[in-house]
């Protein structure tokens, strides 16, 4: 408390405005409120700088914002010296976005950095597209994805269009903890370095989007099929329908109650595709149209969730991992009938995706590689085979793909314009997305996910989640749902360790604080603390052959019985 004391002090005693000054005098008659406000600085997680706006050092406001913009802008005008620099900046629809995108153009222009501010609210895509299309060094969008309306968050992106790994993403970090004062920030901006951008940005990101189409006369075919699209008061709006549009789409119906950005998404609890409660008023639309697809992204567009009619006629929402598995099925198997297929191509997913992504790489014979979860590690594999392989596509469960490399980072924009495509696809040749879903199951094998997210807020949370992954790794089960735990990796100690033969290997990924299971029976199961929310996560993945369609419900339920039982395990 004394130290955090100390640190409010110090903001008083700078050059912040008498109303920060206000904010920070009522916390300092709040010992809890204070404590968190001002217990540590926001560092960069796999997701950037992210928190509850609010006065403080743990908090999102101007200041923390402008001290991060100047560690960035320090540490690029010592990584490109002797150089013009540009920046491009975007902003999605949550409260104070414009504001802090307005102050973070400010700080980089005050630095003599040349900046590219989107005219209004952007998709997150289209930032990491005009990174590289506007020859910059870098970028930032101002964005929660799809945290609660009080957070906010600042992603950084190099000079490829993707989020900022090691060794940049750690030396922003103690560039910005070299400041010593909020005084060191330049917060008076330079109005002739600031150009605003918009439709031409667009237009060339929509006609490197319409280049993945690989099914044009599927869509001709089937071009008034309905879809019911939500944006969830966020970016999608600006280009979803345009994209749509652009492959052939003519009946696309948008939920109205959603359509308008908003920052206090008034219609959801949490903007998040992949809660069911926000895609119920989609839902209610697709029931009263009878519609072939349901979409719907979250605020900042990287995500998207989507439904459709079951085999039982029942309108059903898919999960991240069946969403990205049907992807990759789709667009391998249109790349191998288009005999574009030449084994020099790759895909990309995360370790705690299914691996049924995996085995259909195998039959399709590309390779498949696995990286820490983050859609920057999927960036920097691209990065590193650019000239040497061509990616095709990649996702994680969470709800974000890929598809093309011309953007860096998970693109719902791009995904909406495939995932329609793909159900075209499977209508004109009379299936449902659904029948393209069992198809896979019964080629591949059927794996079943299911996560377990548990909350922890505040200091006192942090210190409970360290606490469950010490405890996991002192004292590891030795079963779950009744298989024996034959295996263990551990991403913090970078080991693999055969539990049958007491090997043990190193692996070669980048220290992370995840432990993986795997049994016998060849169940997978994942414990990994949240680096953008305040959580920590549990991932379990089963799978059993289904040997026909006909056997789908049945193989679902003994699936599910192994799931429950191995929550209990967990418990």
């Amino acid at each position: 408390m004394t130290e955090v004391q100390a640190k409010a002090e110090k903001w008083l005693n700078s050059s912040i405005s008498d109303d920060a000054k206000k904010q920070i005098r009522e916390l300092m008659d709040q010992p809890d409120a204070l404590m968190e406000a001002f217990y540590k600085n926001l560092e960069f997680g796999t997701g950037g700088l992210r928190g509850i706006m609010g006065m403080g050092s743990n908090r999102m406001n101007k200041y923390t914002i402008g001290m991060a913009t100047q560690g960035l802008a320090n540490y690029l005008i010592k990584e490109f010296p002797n150089q013009q620099i540009k920046v491009a900046i975007a902003h999605d629809s949550r409260n104070n976005s414009r504001f802090f995108a307005e102050t973070t153009a400010a700080v980089f222009s005050a630095n003599g950095i040349k900046v590219y501010l989107f005219e209004a609210l952007r998709p997150t895509p289209e930032l990491s597209y005009a990174i590289r299309h506007l020859g910059c060094q870098s970028g930032v969008v101002l964005t929660a994805s799809h945290n609660p309306k009080e957070y906010n968050g600042y992603k950084a992106y190099w000079d490829d269009g993707a989020q900022m790994v090691a060794p940049h993403d750690t030396n922003v970090i103690n560039e910005v903890n070299a400041i010593a004062s909020i005084d060191e920030v330049k917060f008076e901006k330079n109005e002739d370095l600031i150009e605003l951008i918009g439709e031409d940005v667009d237009k060339a990101y929509l006609a490197e989007l319409k280049k993945l189409s690989l099914s044009p006369e599927a869509v001709q075919k089937v071009h008034d099929m309905k879809i019911v699209f939500s944006p969830i008061h966020g970016t999608g709006i600006t280009l979803v329908p345009k994209v749509l549009d652009a492959f052939g789409f003519t009946n696309v119906t948008v939920v109205e109650e959603q359509a308008t950005p908003n920052g206090n998404f008034p219609t959801v609890v949490y903007p998040n595709p992949e809660e069911a409660e926000a895609m119920k008023l989609a839902m209610e639309k697709a029931r009263e149209i009878d519609a072939d697809l349901i979409m719907a992204t979250d605020p900042d567009s990287d995500r998207v969730g989507i439904g459709c009619k079951n085999n039982k006629g029942e309108f059903q929402l898919l999960n991240g991992n069946q969403t990205g598995s049907l992807l990759i099925y789709y667009v391998l198997l249109r790349w191998q009938e288009r005999n574009m297929l030449d084994g020099n191509q790759f895909i990309v997913k995360t370790i705690v995706t299914t691996d049924l992504i995996e085995r259909i790489a195998e039959a399709f014979h590309v390779d498949c590689y696995n990286t820490l979860t983050g859609f920057k590690y999927i960036a920097a594999i691209i990065k590193s085979l650019e000239g040497k392989k061509k990616f095709i596509a990649g996702g994680e469960e969470s709800y974000g793909y890929l598809i093309g490399d011309f953007v860096r980072d998970k693109d719902a924009i791009a995904s909406c314009a495939m995932i329609a495509e793909m159900c075209a696809y499977a209508k004109a040749k009379g299936q449902t997305l659904f029948d393209m879903l069992l198809e896979m199951y019964v080629k591949f094998g059927y794996y079943k996910e299911s996560l377990i997210s548990i909350t922890k807020k505040g200091m006192k949370g942090a210190e409970e989640i360290q606490e469950m992954m010490a405890s996991f790794r002192t004292n590891p089960p030795a079963s779950f749902g009744g298989s024996r735990v034959v295996k263990v990796i551990d991403y913090k100690a970078s080991t693999s360790k055969d539990l049958q033969t007491g090997t043990v290997e190193t692996i070669d990924y980048e220290k992370s604080n995840v432990l993986q299971f795997f049994t016998s029976d060849g169940y997978k199961i994942s414990a990994r603390p949240s680096g953008t929310e305040p959580k920590i996560k549990f991932y379990m993945s089963v799978n059993a052959p289904l040997a026909s369609q006909e056997d789908f419900e049945q193989v679902t339920n003994a699936l599910d019985s192994v799931l429950n039982e191995i929550k209990a395990d967990l418990s």
